[in-house]
């Protein structure tokens, strides 16, 4: 049975990596909400992670990658919004 923090990891990695297989394979694209969201869930739990086993260099990459997913990830709800609201005033 894997540690938990393994598991964690495994986690985070299979997120980040199913995201860019989908949108390798333009199931998804570039601005696509649920790739942000794989993206900034799979990198949080890697950053965590690292923070918890002070890993440094990691921590700078994740937590980079984190944060860039999140801001693409509010982006893609605002422009979700706006669509909706868009449809809904005919």
């Amino acid at each position: 049975m894997a540690e938990p923090n393994q598991v964690v990891q495994l986690a985070g990695a299979i997120a980040i990596l199913a995201a860019y297989l989908l949108l390798q394979l333009g199931v998804l694209g570039p601005r696509a909400l649920a790739f942000s969201a794989a993206n900034a869930a799979g990198a949080g739990a890697l950053a965590f992670e690292a923070a918890r086993t002070a890993q440094w260099g990691f921590l700078l990459l994740e937590g980079t990658w984190t944060l860039i997913s999140l801001v693409a990830l509010i982006a893609a709800i605002a422009r979700r919004r706006r669509v909706d609201e868009s449809a809904a005033s005919g």
